[in-house]
């Protein structure tokens, strides 16, 4: 294991990625419902997946509180994931250990998420928050003109994430939707172990209140 390695995993790194349903409208929470949740760790990956989406909302928060405090890595999670499981959980009645701070500063491509104002700084319990997005969207996004989707980002450095119509997502069978979401947190998680002397200057200080 790399220096960089060991450095990271003083502060354990979860990679964590969502799936919606796209069979209404799979980018507003105010609609389409959460299929699964990906969580990668160094012990390999947590797919979290129920047709109850209060019940799959309370054991992702349940496993984040019984964690080792680290850092949870998402990509684009600041504008999308963290926000949209937040808008979710409030939706369906459950209360997350989630705090998110919306903060101006940071520039939105696409707008904001429906419901929201912008983007978040984030903790969860004791866990800190890195939108590895962001830091590959500020350098390498720029060197190679890239658009920084993760996947094009991961193909660059070698990883092989598994690819799928993000559109259709509601008609993947099982087994396979839950290989594309741990894909997702896994890659998002090596891709910042990789630079994480760069992705730890990234990580949010601070969160308020639930948005």
């Amino acid at each position: 294991m790399s220096d960089v390695m060991n450095r990271a995993a003083a502060a354990p790194v979860y990679g964590l990625d969502i799936e919606t349903d796209t069979a209404t409208d799979g980018l507003d929470p105010q609609v389409g419902r959460i299929l699964c949740v990906g969580v990668s760790g160094c012990g390999g990956e947590l797919v979290l997946a129920h047709h109850d989406e209060a019940a799959l909302l309370a054991d992702l928060d349940s496993w984040l509180g019984e964690m080792t405090p680290g850092v949870i890595a998402t990509w684009n999670g600041s504008a999308f994931d963290l926000p949209y499981l937040a808008t979710r959980a409030r939706l369906v009645g459950i209360d997350l250990g989630l705090r998110l701070e919306l903060d101006p500063t940071m520039v939105l491509r696409d707008g904001p998420l429906p419901g929201h104002d912008g983007a978040y700084r984030a903790t969860w319990y004791d866990h800190t928050h890195l939108d590895a997005y962001r830091v590959f969207r500020g350098d390498v996004g720029r060197t190679f003109g890239l658009s920084c989707a993760l996947k094009s980002v991961a193909g660059l450095v070698g990883l092989r994430p598994v690819d799928e119509d993000a559109s259709r997502v509601h008609e993947l069978p099982d087994d396979v939707l839950h290989s594309y979401v741990a894909s997702d947190a896994r890659c998002t998680r090596e891709l910042v172990l990789r630079r994480w002397a760069t992705a730890a200057g990234a990580i949010d200080r601070t969160a308020g209140a639930v948005a």
